[in-house]
Order: structure tokens, then sequence, then C-alpha cells
């Protein structure tokens, strides 16, 4: 009797399996395609993870590097990751949640979005997203290809902006990327000077190379509390472009991860800094009717109370054509390598039918997606400032052919600051010892 009752049961737990196994590859398939849907949860599971400290980390797959993950409370209770992906080949990618008490991991796919502003190049600046396990916030995440992908520990990411970081401050500047063994290190200098007298409160440079006269530059300003640096060596996993666009000299990404760098920024800064201005090292944005920063800010802000980013026109003023009766060729500056941005005070004039790009201020609270020139997707309007009110003072040599001193037009705005900027330049220099 026993026998004939287990010949019995064998077909029926056989069926239930069959069945039980077709629907969950059912499920899985469905889910596989809903937006923010899928999730598994795993009991009795440990994460097993490294926690990485390094700005860059590449998957296993190595055609994803993982920047950070920033907590995104603006809608959803989202995790959205900075990274880089190769459009064409990453097509899946999947967030690990492990909750340490429960004992389990929650795993979901991820919304893939590469930013539209690739300029050609395989490789782009990228946004995951993935929404939050309910109910609890955890710290650390994983980023894996598969989502069994057990084999081994894996890079374990902490989730940012879940508390604020660091000091608020009123403004702070995003440079990115110093490449290319950079030693323009006066016009530097001059910069951070200007920044300081206009108001800025942080200076994050994502730094690839420098020259050592430049580290030590760097060096003491980081020592001062201005800098931060991000170090950023994209260049050990990707072929790296100086070229904005792929057609210019095609590589894997462009301008040595620049729009990622930008992103990054911006959600780094995001609850750090009330404004966030996005610009090279050889902008400054120039208020005119107003002596800095803040004031400036403040009537900007009253008239366009919803705005999320003041774009301020470019003005190139050509470091090849210096000013006649020099007042500014200082004796002790001269041994330092770059340029002196107090000696060029001739600007081009816009050129009609080519497109004059614009650098901003702006509220990275209401940023979602950041170009290098624009803002792609934002919870807030675009301001045009009139030249009157601000400009994007930008002293380097000129991309087109050099133009006569009679076509170009006389601007001494700079000068406005000449007394401050002379004084704490030389005093910086001196401190630095150069």
């Amino acid at each position: 009797m026993p026998k004939m009752k287990r010949c019995r049961t064998k077909p029926k737990l056989m069926a239930i399996l069959c069945i039980a196994t077709f629907m969950s590859i059912a499920t899985y398939s469905y889910l596989q395609n809903q937006k923010f849907s899928f999730m598994l949860v795993v009991k009795n599971s440990i994460c097993q993870g490294i926690v990485v400290n390094d700005t860059i980390t590449p998957l296993r797959d190595n055609r994803t590097f993982i920047i950070a993950p920033y907590f995104d409370n603006r809608e959803n209770r989202m995790i959205r990751v900075i990274a880089i992906v190769h459009h064409k080949e990453v097509k899946e990618l999947y967030c690990r949640f492990c909750h340490p008490s429960k004992n389990e991991t929650h795993i979901y796919r991820a919304e893939i979005h590469v930013l539209s502003e690739k300029f050609g190049f395989p490789y782009g600046a990228t946004h995951l997203l993935c929404l939050q396990p309910k109910d609890w916030d955890p710290p650390y995440m994983i980023i894996q290809r598969y989502p069994n992908d057990n084999t081994g520990p894996l890079p374990l990411f902490e989730i940012r902006n879940r508390e604020p970081e660091g000091s608020l401050v009123d403004f702070t500047v995003c440079i990115s990327t110093m490449f290319g063994d950079y030693n323009n290190v006066l016009q530097f200098v001059q910069s951070m000077e200007m920044y300081k007298i206009l108001g800025v409160g942080r200076v994050v440079i994502y730094k690839n190379n420098c020259s050592q006269l430049m580290e030590k530059v760097l060096d003491f300003y980081v020592a001062e509390g201005l800098v931060e640096i991000i170090p950023w060596p994209i260049d050990l996993y990707l072929s790296v472009s100086s070229q904005w666009h792929y057609s210019m000299d095609p590589k894997d990404i462009g301008y040595y991860g620049q729009v990622t760098a930008l992103n990054d920024c911006v959600y780094r800064n995001m609850y750090r800094s009330k404004y966030v201005l996005l610009n090279d090292i050889d902008e400054i944005i120039l208020p005119i009717q107003y002596p800095d920063w803040k004031s400036m800010m403040q009537t900007l802000r009253n008239q366009h109370p919803d705005a999320a980013v003041f774009l301020f026109e470019n003005h190139l003023f050509p470091e090849h054509v210096f000013t006649p009766n020099d007042p500014f060729n200082i004796s002790s500056w001269r041994k330092i390598p770059g340029t002196n941005i107090l000696q060029h005070v001739f600007r081009e004039p816009n050129r009609m039918l080519f497109f004059n790009p614009r650098k901003m201020i702006i509220d990275p609270r209401k940023v979602v997606q950041q170009s290098v020139h624009k803002v792609l997707q934002a919870y807030g309007g675009k301001v045009y400032v009139p030249m009157n009110v601000g400009f994007l003072f930008h002293c380097r040599a000129t991309k087109q052919s050099p133009l006569p001193r009679e076509s170009l037009i006389r601007d001494i705005s700079l000068w406005r600051y000449n007394v401050s900027l002379v004084g704490n330049v030389s005093k910086v220099l001196h401190q630095i010892a150069l």
C-alpha cells in the first residue's frame, strides 16, 4: 500500500514543480520589461561586498563604470547612480540592496538613462535609476550586470545625500576636468582669488593630471579649505579624447568624461551649496551691475523665483592680444607660468550665425540632468541673463583666425577688481613660494 501511494504522489509533485517553474519564468520575463517593477527578494542571503572609495569603479563587464549613487527624494524615493556606460552594449543592470537585520536581499532592475549629449562617442554619461526598498534606508548598494550574480564579493557603494555632507555654502564652482599636465599656474591662482572676491565657498576640481608646480598650488588651496580635489583617473579604463566630438578625435569618451563629472558634481553638492557654477578653469562669471555673485543672484532669484538655471553669454578675450601701456605687467608675476588675465581686455565680437555657448549658475536641487552648456532636464525654467547684468569672461587662445585689433571690443570690466585681485594674487604667490 505505501508503495502504491508513492507512485501516485510523484506525478502530482512533478506537475506542481513544472507549473511553479513555468510561472516563475513567465513572471520574471514580464517584470523584466516593467519600469521600476522588477524586484526579487532573496531570503537568507548575505551581501558580500567590498566598500569602494575610488571615484571610478569598473564593473566586471568592463562596459560599465560607476561613479557614485545618490539618494534622490524629489520623486519616488529613488536612488540615482551616476555612471558611464557603453550605450550600445549595456542593456541591463541591477541594483541590489541588502537588509542586514532581516538577512534578505532586494534586487531591482535599473532604468538606464544615457544622457542625450554623447557627442558621437560610444561611452556616455548615464543615470541609473532604482526605487529604494520600502520602509528602510539602505546605506550601501551593489550594481550588477545580472540579477543572480553571486560570484564572490562585489563593489559596495555608499549611497550619498542621506544626510548633508560638509558645510552649506552659497556658491560652489565645479571645474571638470583638469588634464593634459595642466600648468597654467598664474591664471589658475587669479581665477581662485577672483572666485573668493565674488563669493565662492568651495571649488571642486575633477583632476586627471597636472604639473608638479600646479600640484603645489592645489595643495595650498586644499589646506586653505577652498579647493576639494576629486581624483579622476578615467584614462586608466577608457581611451579619452581631448576634443568634444567623436569626429574630431575618435576615442571611447570625449573631453575626459566632462559631462559625467559635471553630473556628479551637481549631485555631490546638491545639499552642500545653494548655487553651483559650472565652468572651465579659464572662465569667470563676471557680474556687471553688482559687486559679487550673491547680490546678483538675489536680484535674479527675486525676478525669476521658479528658475532652475541662469545662463551667461560666453565672451572670448584672446590671450595673444595684450593691452597697450600695460598697467599690470607685474615683475614678480613674470616668471610664473601661465596667462595674466588682467593684460587681456579686448574681446571678440559675437559671430553672426555661430552658436555662442553659455555657462551657468544652477540651483542644484532643481536640476536632474546636466550637460556642458545646458541643463538637459530640470524642475524649473531657464533664464538667459542679459550681458549688462553679467557675462562669462573667457580668456584663452582664439579658435578662429586672429582678428585685427580694430575689430575687437575693449572691455575693462575685470579691472573693477584689480586692487583686491593684484594684492591677493601676490600674497598667495609669496605664501606658496613660487
